[in-house]
């Protein structure tokens, strides 16, 4: 059901798509007699305008527009010149088909326009081969296109979506609020503003979703935000944050009020007093930061300063016993609130990235930050070639357009089919990414066709050759048509389509009762070739892909965890090299495409019990982990032999609970569990590095187990394994 919101825009984009595709194909159809200016100059706006789900505000949309015009004069001249043999014309359409569509990871804007610029290639691709008409296409479609951004701009124009950037703000204010004690919102309350921040939540336009630097550092800040609010509300939940505030206490209270805790028995904690606060004016300055769009001059806050906590927090360690008798207590409200300023620092990092974009030198660490540092081209290249695989969605998805378009132009081609290029629309507009959806919308677009086709049938028999009935028809159906398709479903739109070309294309050249009929055999064969690409070509969607994806990101956590140990725990210290992380990133970026993908189909609801998105935020939680634990734990001295093999079993058993669920998200039988023997785990020696290094692995280990409850329907059919 579609909200009435959504309802308004459908209106004012019919109207938007009726006056630019009217203006166009009345003046040069009747005003100078052109049939071919006309038809380009008609199905422009339709193509860019109706077909394509460009996002965004009325200026937004109107330069997309304006930027794919020279591609769609390319596409049209490229078409032109193949259609002198099916065979070219198939090979065109094959690399033209997944170009288009595989162009859909460089954000939502390039995906938005693909299926009107591939219809600019399949409306010049067909016969007749004329080279001599090219200019007047050339010229039909840039009037068409111009005409639609005119009307984007100045014709009840959409407006602008919320700006990410704002909502980010917002969000980092009330975390900084939180530290602060300013506030104190329940978890919900910040778990719903982490809510917010993500991409299904935002509107399209308005997602940090493409491959440029300052892009990636708004998504790499948000993904921050969300995690520091989680944060925030496990903090409250466990009411660890109130002990935060309470012995991390800020100055100005400090300096009035005494000691904290004087009266209750309680003491100030220096290390966590002299952090917190910096941490939440942090906070508060990148909030400040994002509502003006400029960072503060300066290197980054927090490095230097987590780097001192961590001195102080070694200081109180060495003291005996008898003077801090609660020093372990202390030391884990510390690694909480460690934890909490890594997140900070990476956030305040990546704001600055976003809000100035040009390249930096080298950010530690390195495998996070490495997109500062790359030039522009390295980073689109990055993009398409990270995607260039098989267990990319969006490679399937490209994959599975081209292959349809491709055997749809080798039908239409090898039978002859009057307006051919109608197969291909069918194949266009009716293909989605599971074939359950598909075989849903062909039925649908079958009965609109049937029913517009007899509807068609009749006014051509009634109506003749009079074509300036038809011109009157056209005018008042358009908009109509443009409406109440998208607001009723695929029949409607099928079959008021159907009734708008057949109009069109009576005014254009005589036509008969057979017009009709070939509308409604082009559109059973396009529907036949879209259908069976969809059972061929992964037709399961993302259902598959999504279990596959995260399997392999959760095999890439466990040794990136007990790498990570080994850092910390060699003999001397620092003797043993980091964990690479690139395979655990670039897995983390299938496993999100496909999650993204799979939620916005139908059937995810067969796979509700498994929480995919939990195990997305456990890899996370690995993969910050392996990069600041090392940066700001590494021991000055050895860990004591004990305690280092006690964190290295420890990781052990997070490795083998990752490779669990790995097998259970892929569908295989996992392992039996290792039996060991029960007895009482000595308690964690006061030392930092070993108190953060358990935090740490606690964090990761009770997520993977909260999530495990959820697995047994991970394929969809009830079975955990087979």
């Amino acid at each position: 059901m579609k909200s009435g919101a959504e309802r308004t825009e459908i209106l004012r984009r019919s109207v938007r798509v009726t006056v630019s595709a009217s203006a166009g194909f009345y003046v040069f159809l009747y005003g100078l007699d052109e049939p071919v200016l006309a038809l380009y100059a008609l199905f422009a706006p339709i193509a860019l305008g109706l077909l394509s789900s460009v996002p965004g505000s009325g200026r937004q949309r109107a330069a997309v527009m304006l930027k794919a015009l020279p591609v769609g004069l390319v596409l049209v001249t490229l078409g032109t010149a193949l259609a002198v043999r099916t065979w070219a014309a198939v090979l065109g359409m094959l690399v033209v088909g997944f170009l288009l569509s595989f162009a859909a990871v460089a954000g939502p804007r390039p995906a938005g326009a693909a299926p009107g610029l591939q219809l600019f290639y399949i409306l010049a691709c067909f016969p007749p081969y004329e080279p001599r008409t090219l200019g007047l296409r050339l010229a039909g479609l840039s009037v068409g296109v111009l005409l639609l951004a005119l009307c984007e701009l100045f014709v009840l124009p959409p407006p602008a979506g919320r700006p990410y950037r704002r909502s980010l703000a917002e969000a980092v204010a009330l975390a900084g609020d939180t530290l602060a004690a300013r506030a104190g919102p329940p978890p919900e309350v910040l778990r719903a503003a982490g809510t917010r921040l993500r991409l299904s939540h935002i509107p399209p336009a308005e997602r940090p979703a493409g491959p440029g630097r300052a892009v990636r550092g708004l998504a790499q800040a948000g993904s921050a935000a969300r995690r520091l609010l989680e944060q925030l509300a496990h903090l409250t939940e466990t009411g660890r944050l109130h002990d935060l505030v309470r012995y991390g206490i800020h100055d100005g209270q400090d300096r009035h009020d005494g000691p904290v805790g004087a009266g209750d028995g309680g003491r100030a904690d220096g290390a966590s007093r002299w952090l917190l606060p910096r941490v939440a004016s942090l906070c508060d300055d990148t909030a400040a930061a994002l509502r003006a769009g400029r960072s503060a001059p300066g290197p980054p806050r927090l490095d230097q300063g987590i780097r001192a906590f961590q001195e102080m927090r070694l200081r109180q360690a060495a003291e005996r016993d008898d003077e801090r008798p609660d020093l372990a207590a202390d030391l884990r409200r510390q690694a909480a609130l460690l934890a909490v300023a890594e997140s900070v620092r990476v956030l305040e990092i990546s704001v600055r990235v976003a809000l100035d974009g040009r390249r930096t030198s080298p950010i530690e660490p390195r495998d996070l930050f490495w997109y500062t540092e790359a030039s522009t081209p390295r980073l689109w290249l990055r993009r398409f070639v990270g995607n260039m695989t098989l267990r990319s969605v969006q490679f399937h998805n490209a994959v599975r357009i081209a292959l349809a378009l491709g055997a749809a132009r080798l039908v239409a081609g090898t039978l002859d089919l009057a307006h051919g290029f109608w197969v291909l629309l069918a194949v266009l507009t009716l293909s989605r990414t599971t074939v359950g959806e598909t075989w849903a919308a062909v039925r649908q677009a079958v009965a609109g066709n049937l029913v517009g086709a007899v509807a068609a049938g009749a006014l051509l028999i009634g109506v003749g050759q009079h074509t300036g009935a038809y011109a009157g028809i056209l005018a008042l159906g358009m908009l109509p048509a443009f409406a109440l398709g998208p607001l009723l479903g695929v029949a409607w739109a099928q079959g008021l389509f159907t009734l708008v070309v057949a109009t069109a294309f009576a005014q254009i050249a005589p036509a008969s009762w057979q017009l009709a009929e070939a509308r409604i055999v082009d559109v059973v064969t396009g529907s036949a070739v879209g259908l069976l690409c969809a059972m061929l070509a992964w037709p399961a969607g993302a259902r598959r892909e999504v279990r596959r994806t995260v399997a392999g990101l959760l095999r890439e956590c466990g040794p990136l965890i007990k790498g990570t140990v080994a850092v910390l725990t060699a003999v001397p210290p620092g003797s043993a090299p980091p964990p690479p992380t690139f395979a655990v990133l670039h897995r983390m970026r299938l496993a999100e495409s496909a999650y993204a993908q799979f939620r916005s189909e139908p059937d995810a609801a067969a796979s509700a019990g498994a929480d995919w998105h939990g195990l997305l935020i456990a890899a996370h939680q690995v993969l910050l982990g392996s990069h600041w634990l090392p940066r700001f734990d590494l021991p000055a001295a050895a860990l004591p032999p004990e305690a280092a093999e006690q964190a290295r079993a420890a990781a052990r058993e997070a490795a083998e609970t990752t490779d669990r669920l790995a097998a259970l998200c892929a569908g295989y039988r996992p392992p039996p569990d290792r039996i060991r023997p029960q007895h009482a785990r000595p308690p964690t020696p006061p030392v930092p590095t070993l108190v953060d290094l358990e935090a740490w692995l606690t964090s990761v280990t009770s997520q993977l187990t909260r999530v495990e409850a959820g697995l047994p329907g991970v394929d969809g059919r009830g079975s955990r394994a087979r």
